[in-house]
């Protein structure tokens, strides 16, 4: 996903893909993907820059969704906890996951001129993290690795 993110392409596969995993998880799991978070997470494999949540907000009270907070932050907080988005400590802002289907440790590539924020597959137990963790005794459960710089179209601008 690293490298197509950053090149044109058509986002109806990203999004049609990313929906068809995510009931397929659902219904696995047992869990409901409800109209409402379906679209938020429609809205966030619509483009792959990391999105806030007012902004979602804005979207689902366009399209007669909810026009109360509460709404976008109940959709954001079940595809967080289920693993079907990522959140973005630096923006505060949230992204779709693009690896739905295996279980990852995510580095965050976030382009500082055009926003766009690409997903890519880390081992936090291994490299630099992962050493320091492991001469401490100290158990990886979570790690939020994110990198801010210029996405090639926007490096390539400058």
């Amino acid at each position: 996903m690293t490298q197509q993110a950053f090149q044109a392409h058509d986002h109806k596969s990203c999004i049609a893909d990313g929906v068809a995993a995510a009931a397929q998880s659902c219904a696995a799991r047992k869990l409901q993907l409800t109209k409402v978070r379906q679209r938020v997470l429609e809205i966030l494999l619509s483009d792959h820059k990391a999105m806030g949540a007012y902004e979602i907000l804005d979207v689902l009270r366009a399209e007669g969704l909810g026009s109360q907070p509460p709404v976008a932050y109940r959709a954001l907080e079940f595809l967080t906890k289920h693993g079907f988005a990522h959140r973005i400590e630096r923006l505060n802002a949230f992204i779709a996951c693009s690896h739905l289907n295996d279980p990852h440790a995510p580095i965050f590539l976030i382009c500082r001129s055009c926003n766009r924020v690409v997903e890519a597959e880390s081992d936090p137990t291994k490299g630099e993290i992962g050493r320091a963790a492991q001469q401490s005794g100290f158990v990886i459960e979570r790690a939020v690795r994110e990198a801010e710089g210029l996405c090639p179209e926007c490096a390539d601008a400058a």
